[in-house]
């Protein structure tokens, strides 16, 4: 019987309430509401709180240290809390027994400032992201600098991405005509202005001066300077920049004003600095990558066209083309994407046709002058420039420009060269032509025109000769990857500075691709597509400039290389 006993004894059965200590903070708000077993007073301004020490010990940092650290507020009855808002103190007193607070626009920076100051992370936390779910045109500016004075970089950096992505419409708002001088000439420094065209910075920029003309004006020699004006129009120049009153009486800004009319006559050009020939280019803005027409695993041509969202790394099915296309060029414009020409099986093809991407469709407008395939496709000031390619009996040195708003093409001056199968970018406000093919010879020369002038100009040569290669820009320099030499395959690729002038070496992508399709955005490269001498391709690689690598992506779903490729960017939000 003892022997029994013992074992039963030795049993142990462990209860707990689990929701014990949640009940007792209640417990404690309502004894705190009636007045009793408080032992401590806060005191802020004329109003006074109080609370027992024990919760906001538990509850609070700030307190914590000072009640179990024996500063000299551990014994008092009334503590004063110097700069704090009563009502925010009030509020986070109140969080530390619920643990809830109510955050809107009239208390979230009284908040920030408190569960700052109070060390309270997680309410600092909410309310930054209270903040930042709502920055507006209108107030971006002012985010930003409380972010920056209360040291909450997580906040700022949103505010200041909000800010690059949306500089037109924040260049409008109060707050953007009230910063300092720092502040406009950092932000007009800046490469990741999302902005048109750089006649968008000038605007913003004077009506900031003009704004208090008096004591601003002696700062726009060193704004100008910052400003891009050899990427601005010559008509624009000279119609809207020289005409300015305060440019015209300024002989610095006037100067700056002549240097980029020369630039634009092929003058003094190399004594420019490379930023200043440089678009902006907002790189936290990515946008959406449509693979269209190209080959199925037999060879066809294809109408088919689907999407690839770089962030979330997947593919989507579109509405198909009207027409099948493959080695079609593509052009993004005002949000459209126009197919291009194209080889639909039996017969180059001249046909155009746009999609919307609001209403997931396609429309036919003007067909181009020419019948091609293999052409260069880039967007200039909101035309469409058509290079080269071939029409199903030679290749072309032919140059076409289409502008949609009033969906006509136009020929313009021919290239030195016929060229099929070539890279096209636009790099440094210029079009630029590089590699090809005439039927006969793979070329490694580039030329570039000049859509101001309607002339053509010797380039420096790639390193390796090339056709069906892909081409792009991004940031100051230009990209060629893949294509075909007339022996080999290529995963090479090559970069060219507009710093030194020359054409470097880049690290090689993962497989050799031919009939490979390239563009930017987001600051990466994709690599679309192409043919590596067995098959075609449906995989696609990402190149990140900062660590020169190239990495795997989603391969497409339902093509086979081939394909043109456009980026129409999405809309910051």
């Amino acid at each position: 019987m003892g022997d029994v006993l013992c074992e039963e004894l030795e049993d142990l059965v462990h209860f707990s309430v689990n929701d014990m200590p949640v009940r007792g903070y209640v417990v404690m708000e309502e004894i705190r509401r009636q007045g009793k077993l408080c032992d401590v007073t806060l005191k802020v301004g004329g109003h006074m709180f109080s609370a027992h020490r024990i919760v906001l010990a538990a509850s609070i940092p700030y307190f914590h240290a000072m009640f179990t650290n024996d500063m000299m507020e551990c014994k008092q009855d009334e503590i004063l809390m110097q700069g704090m808002d009563p009502s925010a103190l009030e509020s986070l007193i109140n969080f530390a027994y619920s643990g809830h607070v109510s955050i809107d626009q009239q208390n979230v920076q009284n908040l920030l400032v408190g569960s700052s100051f109070l060390q309270l992370q997680n309410v600092k936390d909410a309310c930054c992201s209270f903040l930042q779910n709502r920055l507006h045109p209108k107030n971006c500016l002012g985010v930003r600098k409380f972010a920056e004075t209360m040291m909450c970089t997580s906040l700022y950096d949103s505010a200041n991405v909000f800010l690059h992505q949306n500089f037109v419409e924040v260049s409008s708002s109060d707050e953007f005509l009230d910063l300092r001088e720092e502040e406009i000439l950092e932000l007009v420094d800046s490469d990741e202005l999302n902005v048109k065209d750089e006649e968008q910075v000038f605007e913003a920029v004077l009506a900031w001066v003009h704004h208090d003309q008096e004591n601003r004006v002696s700062l726009l020699p060193e704004l100008m300077s910052k400003i891009r004006l050899p990427l601005c129009r010559p008509q624009f120049l000279s119609d809207r920049v020289q005409q300015e009153d305060v440019i015209r009486c300024c002989h610095k800004c006037r100067d700056l004003v002549d240097e980029a009319k020369d630039f634009h006559l092929m003058l003094r050009r190399r004594h420019l600095p490379a930023f200043k020939i440089r678009p902006r280019t907002c790189s936290s803005i990515t946008g959406l990558i449509y693979a269209v027409g190209g080959l199925n695993s037999s060879g066809d041509s294809l109408n088919v066209v689907e999407v690839f969202d770089p962030v979330g790394n997947f593919w989507e099915r579109c509405q198909p083309m009207r027409t099948a296309r493959s080695r079609v060029g593509v052009a993004v414009v005002n949000g459209l994407l126009y197919a291009i020409g194209g080889y639909d099986g039996q017969s180059r093809q001249s046909t155009v046709e746009v999609y919307n991407p609001e209403t997931d469709s396609w429309t036919q407008v003007s067909s181009m002058n020419c019948q091609r395939s293999a052409m260069g496709t880039v967007v200039i000031d909101g035309l469409i420039y058509v290079c080269g390619g071939y029409d199903g009996k030679s290749s072309l040195n032919s140059v076409e420009c289409y502008n949609p708003e009033n969906d006509r093409w136009t020929e313009l001056t021919e290239m030195s060269a016929t060229r099929s199968a070539a890279g096209v970018a636009v790099f440094e406000g210029r079009v630029y032509v590089s590699g090809g093919h005439d039927g006969l010879q793979i070329f490694n020369t580039v030329e570039y025109y000049n859509h101001h002038t309607n002339r053509w100009h010797p380039s420096p040569s790639m390193t390796n000769k090339r056709c069906r290669h892909g081409a792009t820009s991004l940031g100051g320099h230009m990209y060629v990857v893949g294509g075909y030499d007339g022996s080999g395959f290529l995963s090479s690729a090559e970069v060219f500075s507009s710093a030194s002038g020359q054409w470097s070496h880049l690290v090689a992508m993962n497989t050799r691709r031919s009939r490979v399709s390239l563009v930017a955005t987001g600051g990466r490269l994709y690599a679309v597509g192409g043919y590596d001498g067995q098959s075609n391709l449906s995989s696609l690689e990402m190149f990140n400039p900062d660590s020169a690598r190239w990495t795997f992506m989603t391969p497409m779903v339902s093509h086979e290389g081939g394909v043109g490729v456009g980026c129409i960017p999405l809309q910051p939000t």
